[in-house]
């Protein structure tokens, strides 16, 4: 009998090709409710799962013994509970590298749409208003030859960073360490984060979720920002906090943000949806279909390669 899988939603063709020797059921395309993935998951060996899941102890042992790998795909993991599956002797996997192009077009393209007050102008037109140009009408922040400040400069950061310098902008990062090779490669100046947050006349957000980077991004810190200053984050939704960022842009305090991402997606905070100068876009940042393949691809080659005894290409350390 194969190895049976679950892939907990519907995913690109790509990647149920690659699962074709197993058993596979796959649930929907909505996100499943708690009690359905609890029965779901009962006898698999494998589990594929999205950010959207939360895979913990309790789910593991639901699926009993049998359970050797979860394959989240996407490049973070904080919905999967590491620490438990390394006690369970279960591997988890992600799918870093393959969608580092296209979370960083993502960004760009909200750091310019904000900047530019895009979304205002669109909706003025939209709602039949725009009634004519004027010298003074929708004036946004220049992007060109700006200071571009990234916190976590890994591979998403540095992508962006390579779009900056196409704008002629002077890279700042912050990290926990220093990227040399990045830093000759971009002209990047690494800042502690007080620094860059002075300094920056965009700051752009590419960390993963952890204990330390929750609220990375709060009251202080906006208010540490320039009055001219855009927010951008396609990191995790709770490295910023929303309620203090709707209440620094509805005061003025910085001039704009793009998010991609939220703390309690699909909700969004209520004061950002009514405010003007906030470009939000619902998770976007790895869709496009070349991108989505090769995550759904990766993440069951990851599966086939543990349930046939290998290495998978990309384990969680």
């Amino acid at each position: 009998m194969p190895d049976r899988v679950l892939v907990t939603r519907e995913i690109p063709d790509a990647g149920l090709r690659a699962l074709e020797p197993f058993d596979v059921t796959v649930l929907h395309e909505r996100p499943p409710e708690r009690d359905e993935l609890l029965d779901a998951v009962r006898g698999v060996s494998g589990i594929l799962a999205t950010a959207t899941e939360r895979i913990d102890g309790e789910i593991m042992d639901a699926a009993g013994d049998h359970l050797r790998v979860v394959a989240n795909m996407a490049v973070g993991y904080d919905n999967v509970d590491v620490d438990a599956a390394r006690d369970r002797r279960i591997v988890v996997t992600n799918t870093p590298g393959v969608l580092d192009e296209t979370t960083a077009d993502v960004t760009f393209m909200l750091l310019l749409a904000a900047a530019r007050r895009l979304g205002e102008g669109e909706r003025l037109l939209r709602a039949g208003r725009w009634e004519w140009w004027g010298p003074k009408q929708l004036m946004g922040q220049d992007v060109w030859g700006k200071r571009l400040g990234i916190i976590g400069f890994g591979r998403i950061g540095q992508s962006v960073a390579r779009r900056g310098k196409g704008f002629g902008m002077e890279i700042l990062y912050h990290n926990r360490s220093r990227k040399p090779d990045a830093e000759q490669e971009l002209d990047a100046r690494r800042l502690d984060l007080d620094e860059l947050l002075e300094t920056a006349d965009f700051v752009s957000v590419h960390t993963p979720l952890t204990d330390e980077t929750r609220y990375l991004i709060g009251g202080p810190e906006l208010e540490k920002m320039k009055p001219e200053a855009v927010l951008v984050n396609t990191s995790r939704g709770p490295v910023v906090d929303e309620a203090a960022l709707a209440d620094a842009l509805e005061s003025g305090q910085i001039f704009a943000a793009g998010l991609d991402v939220y703390e309690a997606e699909p909700e969004v905070h209520p004061k950002l949806l009514d405010l003007e100068n906030v470009v939000l876009a619902p998770h976007i940042g790895s869709a496009s279909v070349e991108t989505r393949e090769r995550m759904a691809a990766l993440a069951a080659e990851n599966i086939a390669a543990v349930l046939s005894g290998e290495e998978p290409k990309t384990p969680v350390d």
